[in-house]
């Protein structure tokens, strides 16, 4: 490297210590950016150079971790929610030595590459969550927060420092802030005075349609006030660039406020110090050309010759430094944990309960039971569970959005999730109360399943999971136990029409890949759905019903086989001449219909099939031996889309649905207006063999 490098980001005067191997460090990670984009033709730049100093400090300072283990217990969080600068992230994990050397940026945005487009939990060592929908970050990073301080009161509640303490540091865009998900988050990160969260707005006022003002120009820094937040802001230096003695007053005031969470508006300028394409909209989404990253490196006091540069020797003295203050982090921590373990023995064992995954022996001991014939609505059947298991399960806590009565998701007796302790409140309650917050709510329930420890739920409408997607095929993504309870799941819940009325819904969540929607037939199906859910660790929705639907006469081991292997008999004859099969309330209609043609002469099996997913799973023996391929005649009921149930009644099958919306009426006039009656179901099936004969 040449001896002429860039200014100091710093005057000499500033409290920071702040050395020429710094300013060297980021003028080289500026050029890294670049470097990667320009090689891998498209990308987004800017960002990444005008932030390079932003994350080094943080990395250098500020974020608490262990380059030898990405997963330590002790670490804090990190989230990069601003994915698109994704370079930002990977830059800091290789000067941190997390698992990436040069050959990686290199990779940059290529097959099979350890640093894709936008950064992906679970691939790459060192990111916590993955990020690139905008908003999706920061929203998470509040469940994060969340969970850190449940923890801290399930396992260590006393005060002073815990080793269940950790800060989460979020670097959020104009994009993130536009999104109306991070308000939903960040108001209420406001409300629970989440004093361990530290948001940085990267306010650089550029996005891909050029200047932010085209489209957001209130004052965020008075409505993150108005939502209860510390705020600080730190204006650019008189060159556009980073004041990073600024930002470091900031970051320390932050961790003085342990009773709001912090937000840091930081002015930047887009694509710092290319010549012509800093502050332009160029410099967001592509590269930015050879003649432009040589100019841009001439600038910086580099070789403009010269890709991926890093001096061996400075990155060696970077990675002893951050190994050296891992390790002292490391080691205070395990003192504090030491000590903890030999005071606390109970939360001992249940932590590594919890870090092994494991389930208290014979949880099914403490499933509730129901009557046989009796009218058992599946969402009350589910509220029953929830509070029989809680009392076995500590680490299970959740809540709704504003509808804990309509979906029944509160735990009988807990105190509600809140900062302030009161007779039915406390700082550490397991209920949580979301509000009318569905997309944030299920960003927050991904966040708190990333910590791995307990077991989040959150409730809504299935009509309402459209409010939610982007945090449901996240979790799907990044295959969490996240686990969403919708209720009022067809046209069953009757009288408030068509705008309630799921009817697409359940074929559209289907369509996630890795994620399990289970709509279980009664109230014994229900409690089974909860062990299973429980057993595994995959993202799941309950789909539950409004109205009572028959416990069916089917023994509980039964039904908990059958609903863990996503569907079996719950009717079977010796020779079947056709199959029903039918998920939730229209189980016990299937079953009326097969009675009636028995009556007729004609003997069917029945099949409940509550998760396709986990039914597609099994070995084709199981799946065979419930759906026998010998019998062509078919008919699938269910009160929904009828758009995926030809894969299974095949060519000669018949399916009986709705691809029309509802109407406001009571639930027994709609099912039967819209032909989904045990009268249909019968004339259906007849129709089928018929046209075999």
């Amino acid at each position: 490297m040449p001896e002429t490098v860039s200014a100091s980001l710093v005057d000499p005067s500033s409290r920071l210590s702040w050395q020429p191997d710094d300013d060297k460090a980021v003028t080289y990670l500026r050029a890294l950016a670049m470097d990667a984009v320009q090689s891998a033709g498209n990308g987004h730049p800017g960002t990444a150079m005008s932030l390079a100093p932003v994350a080094y400090l943080l990395f250098r300072d500020y974020v608490r971790h262990d380059h030898t283990d990405p997963s330590w217990l002790g670490r804090d969080r990190f989230v990069m929610s601003a994915g698109h600068s994704s370079l930002t992230l990977y830059c800091q994990l290789f000067l941190s030595g997390v698992g990436l050397e040069m050959a990686d940026l290199r990779a940059f945005r290529t097959w099979g590459s350890a640093t894709p487009g936008h950064p992906e939990y679970g691939h790459t060592p060192g990111v916590e969550t993955t990020t690139g929908p905008l908003g999706q970050g920061i929203a998470t990073a509040v469940g994060m927060a969340m969970a850190s301080r449940f923890e801290r009161g399930l396992l260590d509640p006393g005060a002073g420092e815990s080793p269940f303490d950790y800060r989460v540091w979020v670097i959020a865009s104009d994009g993130d802030l536009e999104e109306g998900i991070s308000a939903e988050a960040s108001s209420l990160a406001g409300r629970q005075k989440l004093g361990n969260l530290c948001v940085i707005w990267d306010d650089n006022r550029i996005s891909i349609e050029g200047d932010t003002a085209i489209a957001f120009d209130e004052d965020v820094v008075a409505r993150y006030r108005a939502y209860g937040w510390d705020v600080h802001e730190v204006d650019m230096l008189e060159n556009g660039d980073i004041d990073v003695a600024g930002l470091d007053a900031a970051l320390r005031a932050s961790l003085a406020a342990d009773a709001a969470p912090s937000f840091i508006r930081l002015r930047t300028t887009i694509a710092w110090p290319a010549p012509n394409a800093r502050g332009t909209a160029k410099s967001h989404g592509s590269a930015l050309g050879a003649q432009e990253v040589a100019a841009t490196k001439a600038e910086l006091g580099l070789d403009p010759e010269i890709e991926f540069a890093f001096d061996d020797e400075l990155l060696a003295r970077i990675r002893s430094s951050r190994a050296e203050r891992g390790r002292q982090h490391r080691e205070a921590w395990t003192t504090r944990y030491d000590a903890w373990r030999s005071t606390h023995p109970e939360e001992s064992s249940l932590l590594d309960r919890l870090a092994e995954h494991r389930l208290p022996e014979n949880l099914q001991e403490v499933l509730p039971t129901f009557e046989t014939g009796t009218s058992v609505a599946t969402r009350k059947a589910s509220g029953d569970t929830i509070s029989a298991i809680a009392g076995a399960l500590p680490e299970l806590w959740g809540g709704s959005a504003d509808l804990a009565e309509s979906n029944n998701t509160t735990i009988a007796g807990a105190k509600s999730f809140l900062p302030e302790e009161t007779d039915t409140a406390s700082p550490y309650g397991r209920v949580i109360h979301f509000g009318i917050r569905e997309h944030a709510m299920g960003a927050i329930v991904n966040g708190i399943a990333l910590d791995g420890l307990t077991r989040p739920f959150a409730g809504t409408f299935l009509v309402f999971s459209d409010y939610m997607r982007g945090a449901v095929r996240l979790s799907a993504l990044m295959d969490l136990p996240s686990t969403f309870v919708w209720t009022h799941d067809s046209i069953g819940l009757g009288e408030d029409g068509p705008t309630h009325q799921p009817i697409e819904h359940l074929w559209s969540l289907r369509a996630i890949p890795g994620f399990a929607v289970c709509r279980p037939a009664d109230a014994r199906e229900t409690a089974a759905a909860w062990l299973a859910i429980l057993e595994q660790r995959g993202p799941v929705g309950l789909v539950l019903s409004r109205q009572g639907l028959p416990v069916l006469d089917v023994s509980e081991q039964q039904v908990r086989d059958g609903v863990r292997r996503g569907g079996y008999l719950i009717r079977s004859v010796a020779d079947p001449q056709a199959v029903i099969m039918a998920t939730g309330s229209e189980v016990s209609v299937a079953l009326e219909a097969a009675d009636r043609l028995a009556d007729l002469g004609i003997e069917v099996d029945v099949a409940s099939l509550p998760c396709l997913e986990w039914f597609d799973a099994q070995d084709a023996e199981y799946r065979h031996s419930v759906l026998r391929p010998d019998v062509s005649a078919r008919v699938a009921v269910e009160a929904g889309s009828t758009i995926g149930w030809h894969r299974y009644v095949g060519d000669g099958g018949r399916v009986i649905g709705l691809d029309h919306f509802g109407a406001s009426a009571d639930a027994g006039r709609l099912f039967e207006e819209f032909g989904i009656t045990a009268d249909a179901v019968v004339s259906t099936v007849r129709s089928a063999l018929s046209s075999e004969a």
